[in-house]
């Protein structure tokens, strides 16, 4: 409902809206767009939910439009209404884990796969296609800011932590700005700051090595080596390819796995290829990491259908992370096809 609204109100015939300040508000506004979906990612970690949450932004500053003064831009104005758009869904929701973030030991690789689908896994963000890197949004939405870590990390924070973590850090607002738009003093806006930090250095890895941008030579060779060996089902060739540390894990399942060896042991024994051919992939970024979207063929048909999004973390040492998403509906997300 929230969507046709607002597509309502942007479909109006030009001839009702023409020279209205609405109008011009609702031109301007579209550009920011991009930038306000990954600050609701961010604060949720769904693509789904950030959808959401930006249309009903949109819906609620263009209801409001009359008492927006001019204090401040209409960006800034947008980051508001989106923000406590955002903390509203909240109330009540439990966060949104990756399988090592609940907290069990890695899994054997040889016991029986569980799927947990009552459990609202973090999804990915695909990458905007076509990044100006002069353009503001760039900067807000940089890469380290939406790294399949920092958003499985924000998930530990509570709502309010994670607004005033991101709209102080990521957005770079000072905290009389942040305390304003969530109605806070800037002494609390500080304490929630210092607790949110604390918070992060408990749960976020460190790591000696910087991830390798997925544009980089590095690791654009490291992805075609990594298709590759499945493609050719080289088992002893991806090996070489995880660092001694790699992690693997693949919600809804709520395993994870660590290693090279119980990494290779997991495709032997639960994964439906068995053998060169069986897989196919497209390569993609999201997070600002490299994906390799994987296509399983179907022993029926011959036709490969789409099976994983493996969103892969790679270093100059090898590959450290694998979340391989396992929700087909998440490949139109990505404009990929459902079958090759």
């Amino acid at each position: 409902m929230r969507r046709l609204l607002f597509v309502t109100v942007l479909a109006l015939d030009d001839a009702d809206r023409e020279g209205s300040a609405e109008d011009v508000f609702l031109s301007d506004a579209q550009k920011y767009r991009r930038e306000l979906l990954a600050h609701c990612y961010r604060m949720t970690g769904s693509l789904h939910d950030a959808e959401d949450l930006v249309q009903e932004t949109y819906l609620r500053a263009w209801k409001s439009y009359n008492n927006f003064q001019g204090k401040s831009s209409v960006r800034t104005w947008l980051y508001r209404i989106a923000t406590n758009t955002c903390l509203t869904s909240l109330e009540g929701r439990k966060r949104r884990p990756l399988p090592a973030g609940l907290g069990g030991p890695a899994s054997d690789p040889t016991d029986d796969i569980t799927p947990r689908h009552e459990v609202a896994w973090l999804e990915p963000l695909p990458d905007a296609p076509h990044e100006d890197p002069s353009d503001p949004s760039v900067i807000a939405e940089s890469r380290e800011s939406v790294r399949l870590a920092f958003i499985a990390a924000l998930q530990h924070l509570s709502p309010r932590q994670r607004a005033v973590l991101v709209m102080r850090e990521v957005l770079q607002w000072k905290a009389a700005e942040v305390g304003e738009a969530i109605g806070a003093s800037t002494a609390a806006v500080n304490s929630l700051l210092q607790r949110a930090r604390a918070q992060l250095d408990e749960v976020q890895p460190t790591r000696d090595d910087e991830p390798a941008p997925p544009e980089s030579p590095e690791a654009a060779d490291l992805l075609a080596k990594y298709t590759a060996a499945f493609e050719n089902y080289d088992m002893d060739k991806l090996v070489e390819l995880f660092t001694a540390d790699a992690v693997w894990e693949m919600p809804p399942f709520d395993g994870w796995y660590s290693g090279p060896a119980d990494i290779i042991t997991l495709s032997k024994v639960h994964c439906p290829a068995q053998g060169p051919g069986d897989m196919r992939f497209m390569t993609t970024t999201a997070n600002g990491q490299p994906v390799a979207a994987l296509y399983m063929r179907n022993p029926e048909t011959g036709v490969h259908e789409s099976f994983q999004l493996q969103v892969l973390d790679t270093r100059s040492t090898g590959i450290a992370h694998v979340v391989a998403f396992m929700e087909r509906e998440l490949f139109a997300k990505f404009g990929l096809p459902a079958t090759l």
